[in-house]
Formats: structure tokens, sequence, C-alpha cells
């Protein structure tokens, strides 16, 4: 399961999952992010907060996953990943190569920092 929650203002969604990923938590983010994508053109934001990579229920969770990120990280600006873990800290700079928004990682406790980030870019 993942918590969703929406900053229309700033048009950014932020994702926090709660325990190893399922392939319907891709469908519930995709479901909160077409309609922005729809109405505004781009996400402006993604922020992913959690401890550490709760890794995948079933590779059906995995696919999904790739399936998500195929299909929309054109219509999305930039990506905060918000976490202590070291490993998923390496991540952003791999997927920057192969992605297009442009992907940074903070600490949990620079939530607010990311926030910025995620809005103006700086």
């Amino acid at each position: 399961m993942v918590l969703l929650e929406h900053l229309p203002d700033q048009n950014i969604l932020v994702i926090t999952p709660q325990g190893p990923l399922e392939q319907s938590d891709f469908e519930t983010i995709a479901k909160a992010v077409d309609p922005v994508v729809i109405s505004k053109g781009n996400l402006t934001g993604l922020m992913i907060n959690m401890q550490s990579f709760p890794g995948w229920r079933n590779f059906a969770a995995f696919a999904a996953h790739v399936k998500f990120v195929t299909g929309h990280h054109r219509r999305i600006e930039r990506i905060a990943a918000v976490t202590n873990s070291k490993f998923l800290k390496i991540i952003p700079g791999i997927a920057g190569y192969l992605l297009h928004p442009e992907i940074r990682s903070f600490n949990l406790n620079q939530k607010k920092q990311a926030l910025l980030w995620l809005e103006t870019g700086r």
C-alpha cells in the first residue's frame, strides 16, 4: 500500500510506501498522476518518501512499476527521493541517465528542501 498526497497548488504528488509495493499501488499512483497530466500538461514534482526501499510484493508488482515509469517519466519534471537509505541515494545518479525527470536524493529530515526543489528547481 502507498499513501498519496497531492499538493495541487505546487502540482506535486507525494508518495509514501507503507510496505512491499503491489501492482495495485502503481494503478493508484497512475490514477492520481493522469488527471494532473491531462489538465496541466505535466506533474511538476514527485516526492518518494521512504526510510528504505520496501521491495515489490511479486513480479507483477515489479512489472507494474516498470510500466508506470515507462509510461509516465516524460510527464514528470522532477523527482525527489527522500530517504536515509544509502542504496536508494545512488539510484538517482543511475536513473538520471535513463529517465526524463531530473532526480535528486534528500535525507528524511530534508523534506522542506526537497519540496522547494521540486517546486522551483533550486
